[in-house]
């Protein structure tokens, strides 16, 4: 057999001078081990600062201001108190400039959605033209022809649907009826591209039956406008699950599982973080969904309280809606540096124990 000579020596100790080690050979001294570790200090770090951003000179509404660069039309607007309308528009999520409610007029041939587009040097932005308001009212018109919009709109900071209905004078019912709704299950069922040809007396709709596969929440598709934050949520930039995506075209095009198979079949771990960017209404808890048919949900005697979720070490903040004492919806801050509105199954829907609890102190402990 042939000696590997070029093979390297194994890693061991130093031999002792010239000849090998004995079992006499006194031990090669260890590296010290570190039992004293310096107590952490009291005070809480301070936040990095934050990058500098250089001011960009622009004119909105005739009215010269400078803004920080990196900023959006949405955000400079904002910042100078004015009211931009949108739905598909959410802080803890990358703009996806899909509903269009928020167009501005820059001077070119198209509007400009202010949402995802960025301040440039010199830039002149028209909040309320003719143009613009035209643009706002129509699709407020075709949103609300096809869409249950009753619960639509953030609360803040710019309204609701219906009062920005009454502020550009949109008008649903002018394209006429709506036209039934769909059965169970019929829109999922559609072809892309093999559309009837509308006769025009009606109005086409989203409306369908309410699907309620699971314990925690359910999916209410005739309030859906497509705003894609749910597949957001649901995908690259918050969950990653991609459990749902867009199927179809046009308007056959809907939010739905591979396959359209039920959730609890489908890749879905319950996280909730869909429910918390929804602006329709379209996804709800079961239980406010259950309260709100029953005709007990009630926003005026509820109260919302702050704590840290108690199941993990991750320190999720989350904000409890009670109303009658009892825990009735979980959410999260979409602020929050920790959880960006963004929660576990656990921290989301993990509060039934709360309320099993004995009423006196003779009664047996329940769940």
């Amino acid at each position: 057999m042939t000696a590997h000579r070029d093979r390297p020596p194994l890693p061991g100790p130093e031999p002792t001078g010239s000849r090998p080690t004995r079992p006499d050979d006194p031990p090669t001294p260890l590296s010290p081990i570190v039992t004293d570790v310096p107590a952490p200090s009291p005070r809480i770090p301070a936040a990095p600062p934050a990058p500098h951003r250089p001011l960009l000179d622009m004119t909105i509404d005739g009215r010269p201001v400078a803004v920080p660069a990196g900023s959006t039309i949405l955000e400079a607007c904002r910042a100078e108190g004015i009211d931009i309308p949108t739905l598909c528009q959410v802080e803890a999520l990358e703009p996806a400039g899909v509903c269009r409610l928020c167009v501005v007029d820059t001077g070119g041939r198209a509007l400009t959605p202010s949402c995802s587009t960025p301040v440039t040097e010199g830039m002149d932005v028209r909040t309320g033209s003719e143009r613009v308001r035209h643009a706002r009212r129509l699709i407020l018109e075709l949103i609300g022809s096809a869409v249950r919009m009753d619960l639509a709109g953030p609360e803040l900071p710019d309204g609701s649907v219906a009062a920005w209905m009454a502020e550009y004078g949109a008008d649903p019912t002018r394209f006429g009826p709506p036209a039934p709704p769909a059965g169970p299950d019929e829109r999922d069922d559609r072809h892309a591209g093999h559309h009837r040809a509308p006769d025009g007396a009606v109005a086409e709709t989203m409306a369908q039956p309410v699907k309620v596969d699971n314990d925690y929440y359910v999916r209410d598709y005739s309030r859906c406008i497509l705003c894609y934050k749910c597949v957001d949520a649901c995908g690259a930039e918050a969950q990653n699950t991609f459990a749902i995506s867009v199927a179809g075209r046009g308007f056959d095009a809907r939010i739905s599982t591979e396959g359209n198979v039920p959730l609890p079949t489908s890749a879905c771990v319950y996280c909730g973080n869909c429910i918390a960017v929804c602006p329709t209404g379209a996804l709800m808890t079961r239980t406010e969904f259950e309260m709100r048919e029953a005709g007990t949900w009630d926003a005026a005697a509820q109260t919302t309280t702050e704590t840290i979720c108690g199941y993990c070490g991750v320190g999720c903040t989350l904000s409890l809606t009670v109303q009658d004492e009892r825990i009735v919806r979980v959410l999260s801050p979409l602020g929050h540096d920790i959880t960006r509105g963004n929660l576990c199954v656990k921290g989301r829907f993990g509060y039934a124990f709360v309320q099993s609890r004995p009423t006196d102190a003779g009664e047996a402990r329940t769940g």
